[in-house]
């Protein structure tokens, strides 16, 4: 049995798609907190999202016509569908992890930053997976462009932590 390859533009597309997702969490999430400046905090990280779903899709705009070809026969587009379903069930999966369900206790700035650092990480992992199955010549480079944004995201969010918990600490 053959392996299955993706192009770049399928992994993008998921991109875009794992972003949407995030950015519903986010959103969710800063509805089911009372405190304000987690609220904002949580709102600005789903512009995080939004930002990255353009800029993932503004690098797809910008790909050669090769990195949308596939070397795999899959005239009805399966794998495509296969991974944008696994993108949707897996990372910032929105119904096993729905994120009202997640914030129906009371919830510390610290245990949400932890929450979204746990989603952030399926995303790189994932993405990280996807770059083994992209040919060098359909985007493998465009993967890693997305997995160094994933990655400026758990730093981002990661200083916010370590942050809040030092704020945290003062309180006790």
């Amino acid at each position: 049995m053959g392996s299955i390859n993706f192009n770049a533009a399928e992994v993008l597309q998921i991109a875009e798609q794992i972003e949407r997702n995030g950015a519903f969490f986010y959103r969710t999430a800063a509805e089911a907190v009372a405190d304000h400046a987690a609220g904002a905090l949580l709102r600005d990280l789903a512009e995080w999202e939004v930002g990255h779903e353009k800029t993932f899709a503004r690098m797809r705009g910008r790909l050669p016509e090769d990195a949308a070809r596939s070397d795999t026969f899959d005239p009805d587009g399966d794998a495509a569908r296969y991974m944008r379903a696994f993108a949707d069930g897996h990372v910032f999966d929105v119904n096993a992890r729905d994120p009202s369900a997640f914030f129906r206790q009371q919830r510390t700035l610290p245990e949400i930053l932890r929450e979204a650092l746990a989603r952030e990480h399926d995303a790189i992992v994932f993405f990280t997976t996807m770059r083994e199955v992209v040919p060098e010549n359909q985007g493998k480079s465009e993967v890693e462009a997305v997995i160094r944004e994933e990655v400026q995201h758990v730093f981002q969010i990661t200083r916010m932590l370590v942050e809040a918990e030092a704020r945290a600490g003062g309180r006790q």
